[in-house]
């Protein structure tokens, strides 16, 4: 299998790379300290087709493929895994749900607002008490004549508070039952619905995280995506290419980390000589690179198995498991490399060792993708 770079990646990897450099690189540190979601440069990622890569152009979206979107999301993440993992969450969680199950009405009403990065989306799954144990969420759905009315908490959701669009998904029918469970559009503005409490992380600062809370919260009855009972299926699908995407993610946190931490092994002098010149720093300036290469490869196969349309469970979950373990591997190393300015904010690294651990955590933790590479390999 030819995993070199089409033209088109190329593109999209210099695209970025200007981009970045000019709009993300010289705010980085800035938003991360205020927690600041940077709202603006979110339609500007749009106006570029980075907020509907895989939305047909049809719908205004850029219509291309998952070996496109990883690059995408790769590049963004070099500069700040923040946006790289906003922009995965609006892509591959909300806009792709829609995208994947949601009606030709639902798609043309919100797919064209949410590609062109005018709307941003949420995707409401995890709850206090539920979070791998989704099976059993509290979040109810009722029918009332022509509408749905939900009641509930959701937590730890991307632009919980921000977005103008959420898919969220309810129990329609009993605990426990897989097949108990719906998808709804639900609109920001639609009374009873309101943002809560955002959180105060870690890393990904400047990615907005927060819950969003359903009272009495009524939704036409049309705002259910496909059948009723189907909504913990549909996500259990939408997590698979979601999954992905966080591979992406890991391997543009772990890519920054390196090639941060090779520079400077390269200038920083020690003994009259650079230390990269020490078996001690070159050694792990070497496994970082073939880990990212790993993990380069795990994830663009996943890639085009969810291209051609194969089922790719196991192939997203070993690209997620592996791509974000290495991520924290790499930045932890890079950390040890530049020693006690590793440690500071004025160097680079710190920051992406903060952020690469959430990837071990979101749309599956390393210990739920183990069980999902298991089952598979065990069928």
């Amino acid at each position: 299998m030819d995993f070199q770079p089409t033209e088109l990646q190329l593109q999209i990897t210099r695209m970025i790379r200007d981009f970045g450099q000019a709009h993300i690189q010289p705010f980085v540190m800035e938003w991360d300290e205020q927690q600041l979601f940077p709202r603006d440069l979110f339609r500007q990622l749009g106006s570029l087709g980075l907020m509907g890569i895989l939305v047909p152009e049809t719908y205004g979206g850029s219509g291309l493929g998952y070996p496109e979107y990883v690059t995408a999301i790769r590049e963004v993440s070099r500069f700040c895994g923040s946006v790289g993992l906003s922009m995965a969450a609006h892509n591959s969680l909300c806009t792709g749900h829609i995208l994947q199950f949601g009606s030709e009405e639902q798609q043309r009403k919100y797919l064209p607002r949410l590609a062109s990065g005018e709307w941003i989306g949420a995707w409401g799954l995890t709850e206090p008490g539920t979070g791998s144990d989704a099976a059993n969420m509290k979040t109810v759905a009722r029918r009332e004549g022509g509408e749905w009315v939900l009641n509930g908490t959701k937590c730890w959701i991307t632009h919980g508070i921000s977005a103008e669009v959420a898919v969220v998904i309810a129990r329609t029918g009993g605990t426990g039952d897989n097949h108990g469970m719906s998808a709804f559009i639900v609109e920001r503005g639609t009374p009873g619905f309101s943002g809560g409490k955002k959180e105060n992380k870690l890393g990904m600062r400047a990615s907005e995280t927060a819950e969003m809370i359903f009272d009495d919260c009524h939704i036409p009855a049309d705002h259910l995506i496909g059948k009723e009972g189907e909504g913990f299926i549909q996500s259990l699908k939408v997590l698979d290419g979601g999954r992905i995407s966080i591979a992406a993610l890991s391997l543009g946190i772990a890519q920054g980390a390196y090639e941060a931490a090779l520079r400077y092994a390269k200038e920083r002098q020690q003994f009259n000589q650079p230390i990269a010149s020490f078996q001690g720093i070159s050694f792990k300036l070497a496994d970082m690179a073939t880990e990212i290469g790993a993990a380069e490869l795990l994830t663009f196969h996943a890639a085009e198995k969810k291209q051609r349309g194969e089922k790719m469970t196991k192939e997203a979950a070993m690209a997620k498991y592996y791509a974000s373990e290495v991520a924290v591997k790499v930045a932890t190393d890079a950390v040890q490399i530049f020693g006690g300015y590793g440690y500071t904010k004025d160097f680079p690294v710190e920051k992406y060792y903060r952020d690469a651990k959430l990837c071990t955590i979101g749309e599956g933790t390393s210990e739920i993708q183990k069980i999902v590479i298991a089952r598979e390999v065990l069928k």
